[in-house]
């Protein structure tokens, strides 16, 4: 059975190195787990979405929860699903840098990435808008 996860937390070193090596670890470990997503990272926030089997999404999560360079992890939204929808990437990219704020204003009160403030489903909406606007980079 197919699962999608969506959780935020924020970074305990926001480090470019930080991020590229939370990266680089979902991309060396996820394939073997059947584990595909997307990570948008922004103003000392990560936005996760991570969709595979059931067990797997569980385990990943219970990691993410106890890895020290993650705090104030928040489990925003949870389905069982049919199909994937960032099935392309072990492990996507969204570069906030590159992204029109009109994107980020049409979900949120501020052009910024605050998924602590709106729904599971409005974070969800945003990261499904990114990926429509060509907004994620790193099929890896």
């Amino acid at each position: 059975m197919l699962v999608r996860l969506l959780y935020c937390s924020r970074a305990v070193d926001s480090s470019p190195a930080a991020v590229e090596s939370i990266l680089s670890q979902s991309r060396q470990h996820n394939p073997a787990t059947g584990i595909t997503g997307i990570l948008c990272y922004g103003g000392g926030v990560f936005l996760q979405a991570i969709e595979g089997g059931r067990m797997q999404v569980s385990d990943l999560f219970g990691h993410i929860q106890k890895d020290a360079r993650h705090k104030d992890v928040a489990l925003l939204h949870y389905e069982e699903i049919f199909e994937r929808r960032f099935g392309g990437w072990s492990m996507g990219q969204v570069n906030l840098g590159k992204v029109n704020h009109s994107i980020l204003l049409k979900y949120s009160e501020k052009a910024e990435l605050d998924p602590y403030a709106v729904s599971g489903k409005v974070s969800l909406a945003l990261l499904e808008d990114l990926m429509a606007s060509a907004s994620i980079c790193g099929r890896a």
